[in-house]
């Protein structure tokens, strides 16, 4: 009999309890007990996965799903050591818990501390990935937080298989099985969202329609980000060579993914000699392009249709890309703070006056110089993984690793002091002096 939603909650809430009384040590070998285990369950994880895709192709023929959906689904040995790596990469960073962010003296032996602690128990409803689940385990547990998964339909059998891995680990490590767990069918998402007192945090990885919905329908507080409406401006001073290898690297690396680029803001100063060159690399790479008035009158051909339904703020997800033809940064930086998402936005220029103007008025969360948008990753920053990519300006903005995971408790360590001895005007003065945190 399925275990209730509310029960698995809360032995979920018991052990992420524990984890954050744990040594790093502690939290850090099953880790990588749990990426050995998957290295050696390759055969079994690609048949749960073959379930998943059997499934998949009939949604996606259906269009229940679209193709950048399926493609995120598949698992192939290449990601499955990726997985394995980034839990690695996981375990050897430093311990997040237990710093001491500022020390403060208030009196005589009368010593404040601010120290980074867990934020308790994740819940994480995600489609389509089954690297979510390995990112995901990793950064929590070497966080001491509990996580709770929710995958799609489309992906339930191989994320069934990873967290009965990834457990079989952790309790072979005098760990509870419960730190990380997994509930299935859409019942549980509503059960999950209702649950504030339990829960101190939803992470939505999806579609925007599954971020929305999410936010619409809990009081937990929400990590995340609805869209990946990521842009490239390539100035007039931009070198054209290097414009057209981060436009062709940002769109078609992996386009599927959220810091994928979707539109090219292009200077009106150059857009007659680049847009036709920009025409012939994305043709080439089998990209559609969609433009404004300006930038299909300078092709006068079909190679650049109209933007569908003039819909600036949209993520193709797919080989497809809008441009624009604009007058000057400023308007480049109007064009990405009414379209854009906040999530990655470059710059492509030689002129470093430009450039530092440009990275200091886009508000995003990563904002680039003469770089693809693909580096917007946690891996790729140095965090190990990411539990998602967050747009938002609280707590946690951008990838987000071990330090989004964190939040701090302040603790008052006393030889029997009482307020009432401070107060005014004849009770004794606070000394506030600040300590060494080291």
């Amino acid at each position: 009999m399925t275990t209730p939603v509310r029960e698995v909650v809360k032995h979920a809430k018991a052990a992420s309890r524990f984890l954050s009384t744990v040594s790093c040590h502690q939290r850090t070998a099953p880790i990588r007990a749990a990426a050995t285990a998957i290295h050696q369950a390759r055969k079994s994880l690609l048949e749960a996965n073959e379930r998943d895709l059997a499934a998949a192709r009939a949604m996606l023929a259906s269009g229940e799903i679209s193709s950048s959906t399926f493609e995120r689904l598949q698992l192939t040995p290449k990601k499955m050591e990726a997985m394995m790596q980034s839990m690695l990469a996981v375990a050897e960073l430093a311990d997040p818990l237990g710093r001491v962010l500022q020390r403060t003296e208030l009196d005589s032996d009368l010593v404040l501390e601010k120290l980074t602690v867990p934020l308790g128990l994740l819940a994480v409803i995600f489609e389509a990935r089954p690297d979510a689940v390995t990112q995901i385990a990793a950064l929590a547990m070497k966080s001491g937080n509990g996580v709770i998964l929710k995958p799609g339909r489309e992906v339930e059998q191989t994320a069934a298989e990873l967290v009965s891995i990834i457990q079989s680990s952790y309790e072979s490590s005098e760990l509870p099985a419960g730190a990380v767990t997994l509930v299935n069918g859409r019942e549980s998402v509503l059960a999950l969202l209702g649950m504030p007192e339990l829960i101190d945090m939803v992470i939505p990885r999806g579609s925007r329609q599954l971020v929305e919905f999410v936010q619409a329908n809990t009081r937990i507080p929400v990590l995340g980000h609805s869209e990946g409406v990521c842009h490239i401006y390539v100035d007039a001073a931009a070198d054209f060579p290097m414009a057209l290898d981060i436009i062709d690297d940002s769109k078609t690396d992996y386009p599927a993914a959220c810091n994928a680029a979707e539109t090219v803001l292009v200077h009106q100063g150059i857009a007659e000699t680049f847009l036709p060159m920009l025409v012939e690399r994305m043709q080439s790479r089998g990209v559609q392009l969609h433009g404004c008035a300006r930038a299909r009158a300078i092709q006068r051909d079909d190679s650049v249709t109209a933007v569908p339904n003039g819909d600036w703020h949209h993520e193709y997800s797919d080989l497809e890309l809008a441009v624009r033809v604009v007058g000057s940064a400023a308007e480049a930086i109007d064009h990405i703070h009414r379209y854009g998402s906040s999530h990655t936005e470059t710059i492509v220029t030689e002129d470093r006056a430009v450039a530092e103007s440009f990275l200091a008025q886009v508000d995003a969360a990563g904002v680039f110089h003469n770089a693809s948008t693909r580096f917007a990753d946690g891996y790729r920053y140095g965090f190990g993984a990411e539990v998602g990519i967050s747009t938002s300006k609280l707590h946690a903005r951008g990838p987000v690793g071990l330090d989004g995971l964190t939040t701090y408790k302040y603790v008052l360590r006393g030889s029997g002091q009482v307020v009432r001895s401070y107060h005014p005007p004849d009770g004794k003065g606070f000394t506030h002096k600040r300590l060494p945190t080291n």
